[in-house]
């Protein structure tokens, strides 16, 4: 952590609680007392009013005029911002995000503190590398440098991209970066987990509209149709969360009947043949025709 982000954090905290010793802030940065001491030093002279205390329960403050008022954020309005950053902590946690919750848990005294909802995400053995490409992505955002890497396509054909980097994005189980493609002159999303030997380019970049260009572009959209499948009870809480219990309707002692909206495509195929004989799709005939081919298909990878 650069000297300025530290002084910053040291700061935030201290208009929090009362007082800090430098035992704590030490283990807080990882760093020695002796830095901790010379960075109180750097604080005075820019005149922030922080105050040191001797003794077994001494530290540092600052001066109570000079602190925000607390009544800005409630208590609870903390936990929530707790509670939605040790989310995202589980997904993307990188040494920002662990001083930020740790500045935040400062802010709330630890006995009071008792979250109602717990977050749980995915923990695949392949996240550690997708952390490291989405530090690598993060950094080539900040400093405004483009990104070069191999991207491989659904159908295995590999193409070297140099990309102006612009924004991650987390959609349901994945990562993806968006950002203006210098090959194809136009804006792309890449899955993170397509991409092979990224790495940041020396050359900078001047940024481009990135979100007024995203609204006024046309993004496409898959062509969806409404189906009827007959579902079993087992799967039905799936089709709660992803379509509403107002599209699921009764049927008999062993199915549902749910009326959805799927892309007509390779990837819709494939979203239903995942729930396997949970599943029965009755209507539209057509749509039935299609997906019956989707799984010869399949079955004939086997023959």
């Amino acid at each position: 952590m650069e000297k300025i982000e530290r002084l910053i954090s040291i700061v935030m905290i201290l208009l929090q609680k009362n007082v800090v010793s430098t035992t704590e802030f030490s283990q807080l940065f990882n760093v020695s007392k002796r830095t901790i001491l010379r960075d109180m030093e750097t604080l005075g002279f820019t005149n922030i009013p922080i105050y040191s205390i001797n003794g077994v329960y001494g530290g540092y403050g600052i001066m109570d005029e000079y602190k925000l008022d607390k009544r800005l954020l409630s208590s609870k309005d903390l936990e929530n911002i707790l509670t939605a950053l040790g989310g995202l902590g589980q997904i993307l946690f990188s040494d920002e995000v662990e001083l930020t919750l740790k500045k935040i848990q400062s802010m709330i005294e630890s006995s009071s503190w008792k979250s109602s909802i717990h977050l749980s995400f995915y923990d695949w053995d392949g996240r550690s590398e997708i952390i490291q490409i989405l530090k690598t992505c993060q950094e080539a955002i900040v400093q405004g440098r483009l990104l070069t890497f191999d991207y491989i396509d659904q159908s295995g054909l590999k193409t070297n991209r140099t990309v102006e980097p612009y924004q991650l994005h987390f959609s349901e189980m994945s990562w993806y970066l968006k950002g203006f493609c210098l090959n194809r002159m136009g804006y792309r999303t890449f899955k993170l987990s397509r991409t092979d030997n990224l790495n940041i380019d020396i050359k900078t970049f001047v940024p481009r509209d990135f979100l007024n260009d995203q609204k006024a572009e046309q993004h496409y959209q898959p062509k969806l149709i409404t189906i009827k499948a007959l579902i079993s009870h087992s799967i039905k809480d799936h089709f709660i969360e992803r379509y509403g219990q107002k599209n699921i309707e009764a049927y008999n002692s062993e199915f549902l009947i749910a009326t959805i909206d799927v892309p007509h495509n390779h990837n819709g195929f494939q979203f239903l043949a995942g729930f396997g004989t949970n599943l029965v799709i009755i209507e539209p005939k057509s749509y039935v025709e299609d997906f019956r081919e989707f799984l010869n298909v399949m079955i004939n990878k086997y023959a």
